[in-house]
C-alpha cells in the first residue's frame, strides 16, 4: 500500500502531511529571505557580485541557497555575530549617557514675535 493511498484512509495521517508540508515550504522561505538579506548585507561583495549571487539564487533556488551557505556560511555567521556584538555596544554607549537620548524628549522654547500674532 503505497503513501498516498493510506493517507486517505486515516484522515489524522493527511493531516500530518499538510502540516509537514505547510512546515517545510516556511523553513524554506526562511532560508531564501536569511540569504537574500545576507547577500545584501555583505559588505565584502561588490555590487556586482552582489547582483550576480542574487541572479544565482534567484534563477536556480535549490542549487544557489545550497552553494551560498557553503561557500560564505561561514561568514554568514560572523557577520552575524559582529553585527550583534555592534548593536550592544551602541546600547551600552546610549545607556551610559542618558542626557544624550533624552534631548529629543526635552520641553522645545515657543517662538515669539511671529507675524500674525497678538502678544
Amino acid at each position: 500500500m503505497s503513501l498516498a493511498a493510506a493517507s486517505s484512509s486515516y484522515p489524522l495521517l493527511s493531516i500530518f502531511w499538510t502540516i509537514l508540508e505547510i512546515f517545510l515550504w516556511l523553513v524554506w522561505f526562511w532560508i531564501l529571505i536569511t540569504v537574500f538579506i545576507d547577500i545584501f548585507r555583505s559588505s565584502d561583495l561588490s555590487g556586482g557580485a552582489k547582483a550576480l549571487w542574487f541572479l544565482f539564487v534567484l534563477l536556480i533556488p535549490l542549487i544557489g541557497v545550497v552553494v551560498y551557505l557553503i561557500a560564505r556560511g561561514g561568514k554568514m555567521q560572523e557577520r552575524k555575530v559582529w553585527q550583534g556584538w555592534e548593536q550592544e555596544q551602541a546600547a551600552v554607549v546610549a545607556s551610559s549617557r542618558p542626557e544624550k537620548g533624552m534631548q529629543q524628549f526635552a520641553p522645545r522654547p515657543i517662538a515669539t514675535g511671529l507675524v500674525g500674532s497678538t502678544t
